[in-house]
């Protein structure tokens, strides 16, 4: 049995610990907002906090997080009230969306460790891939959720 804590809420899975953290989010959870992407920890569609630190749910087995506290987009904020995402609504970021809430919840962990981003700081700091190329409104969103204004 493993226990850790999915969005403020104590949970057990009776799994093998070598159960990817994503299955047992979408699959034992039913919380289908974190998504598959790729399954190799590349794309970033399946981004979770865990003890507050952004991470990559695919490549995060079960076994290896026994008491902690892991985050999921649904668990971010239950109204949508959290900066980063009324930011991504006033900057119009989706287009199709798949990618959308693990790069929320990359960008919220970024913007906790640092505040006050330049452009710069972002591009390297956030490494999540967007297939539609939302990058200019991903930018500018995580600059208004900082309140920064936009560089030159």
């Amino acid at each position: 049995m493993t226990r850790f804590t999915i969005n403020g809420n104590p949970v057990a899975f009776d799994l093998p610990p070598e159960t990817p953290l994503l299955w047992a989010l979408r699959d034992a959870m039913n919380l289908t907002g974190t998504k598959f992407g790729c399954g190799a920890g590349l794309c970033g569609a399946c981004t979770v906090h865990i003890d507050g630190q952004a991470q990559r749910s695919c490549q995060v087995n079960i076994g290896d997080i026994e008491g902690t506290f892991v985050t999921t987009i649904e668990g971010l904020s239950r109204d949508g009230s959290h900066p980063v995402q009324q930011a991504w609504i006033a900057e119009q970021v989706p287009q199709c969306g798949y990618c959308q809430p693990g790069m929320i919840m990359a960008a919220a962990a970024f913007l906790k460790d640092t505040p006050k981003p330049t452009e710069d700081d972002i591009k390297a700091g956030i490494t999540n891939l967007c297939r539609c190329g939302t990058y200019p409104r991903i930018k500018k969103a995580i600059l208004r959720a900082a309140g920064t204004p936009k560089e030159g």
